[in-house]
């Protein structure tokens, strides 16, 4: 029998992790917890205003960070301090002291992040009040933080992935390694997808229900996610890659939304213009998912496996993608958006659209409308999108030189 991998451990029959190392479980668990808080803050933020250092939501972002970085922390020191380690040959050095995964130490240098933006913002509500939106200076360093903690968790399971796929099983049972590619494939999709509900969440402060009439929307669109799902089709193993992924950040986004507003929940801090007495929900998400399902099936004919890959070159495909994505998505966000913001069946407990903080008057006469600052002429709204093709042309093409990247990480 040939020796194992040095990353890839013999599997057990039967084992539930098949061989997969711990620590890369738990940094998808953290970045799981990490996304829960964050939205949990969100709603607290709408729905109660004050919090501390020790809120609820902020418990469970803490936890999120120590799991990941814990973890991750122990898989470095593990190769550093043991001598002959079979893994040391294959790891990244640091310092010229440190040897891990490159993917353990993004997740190390994000808990460190996370943990030290705890008292900063703590120390700035007490300063200067509520927030205002969602990128202060201690939120900012909170989102690269989260961000690199998450794109950790990402590039760990790739390495494994592409590890596995590289390697020739030699063990008796092939079902085996079949399952554990599966595994690896649907851990990549799941870290992939909580990442994507960071990036939405960021950039939701101009991607509400009610700009879905503005260019700018559509720009921000264009911008953030061209190249982060491209990337992902490109590096994962699935066959459906971007509407899994798609698929699994609308349900991560929503699903707290769906719960949490069953919860009591009373305002803190004044001025209390709309007494609520439940938790309000984060704005739906979204459908990327559609989108999502056709860039899939162009690169099944484009750049897939079974495509003459010699015949269409990035750029060319950088150029289709992005045309289609941004199409598809205008065809299918703007009568949603309109859908949420003006259609009596969109405010209830599902499509979430009847959701207002506590300071914000309920009578206001555009909450079911379109504002005249978020609309356009006809003429206006063509020169914006047609910028957000060239846009979502540059996006892609970045998206698809990170993808090659990611297809070649084993470390």
């Amino acid at each position: 029998m040939q020796p194992d991998h040095p990353f890839r451990p013999p599997l057990q029959s039967g084992s539930w992790h098949l061989g997969i190392p711990t620590y890369i479980y738990a940094v998808v668990f953290s970045s799981f917890c990490v996304i829960m808080g964050l939205l949990w803050d969100i709603m607290w933020h709408m729905s109660i205003g004050r919090d501390g250092l020790f809120a609820p939501p902020h418990l469970v972002i803490y936890v999120g960070a120590i799991v990941g970085g814990l973890f991750s922390a122990y898989k470095i020191l593990n190769l550093t301090l043991t001598q002959n380690h079979p893994g040391r040959a294959e790891a990244v050095p640091f310092w010229g002291v440190f040897y891990g995964p490159l993917g353990a130490m993004f997740c190390v240098w994000g808990a460190l992040a996370m943990l030290t933006s705890a008292p900063f913002d703590d120390w700035w509500h007490n300063t200067y009040g509520l927030d205002v939106q969602i990128l202060t200076p201690p939120h900012t360093i909170l989102a690269i933080g989260i961000m690199t903690m998450q794109l950790g968790a990402i590039i760990g399971v790739l390495a494994l992935q592409n590890q596995y796929r590289k390697s020739t099983p030699t063990l008796q049972n092939k079902d085996q390694p079949s399952r554990q590619s599966t595994r690896l494939q649907w851990l990549f999709a799941v870290a992939a997808a909580l990442l994507l509900c960071m990036i939405f969440t960021l950039a939701s402060e101009s991607m509400g229900m009610r700009e879905t009439h503005q260019s700018g929307y559509y720009a921000t669109a264009a911008i953030v996610f061209p190249f982060f799902l491209l990337a992902i089709g490109r590096a994962s193993l699935l066959r459906w890659p971007i509407t899994a992924v798609t698929g699994i950040y609308m349900l991560a986004l929503v699903l707290p939304s769906w719960v949490l507003q069953f919860f009591p929940a009373t305002p803190r801090l004044g001025p209390v213009l709309n007494p609520i007495t439940h938790y309000q929900p984060f704005h739906f998400p979204m459908l990327l998912i559609i989108p999502g399902f056709v860039l899939d099936w162009f690169m099944h004919r484009l750049d897939g496996p079974k495509s003459n890959r010699r015949k269409v070159n990035d750029w060319l495909l950088a150029a289709i993608y992005a045309f289609v994505f941004m199409v598809v998505l205008l065809l299918v966000q703007w009568p949603f958006g309109e859908f949420l913001t003006k259609s009596t069946w969109a405010r209830n407990g599902f499509f979430l659209s009847y959701s207002w903080t506590y300071e914000s008057p309920p009578e206001w006469e555009y909450r079911y409308r379109y504002a005249p600052w978020n609309t356009q002429t006809a003429t206006e709204f063509a020169i914006g999108f047609g910028k957000t093709l060239i846009y979502a042309f540059l996006s892609a093409r970045v998206g698809l030189v990170w993808g090659n990247w990611m297809k070649r990480v084993a470390r």
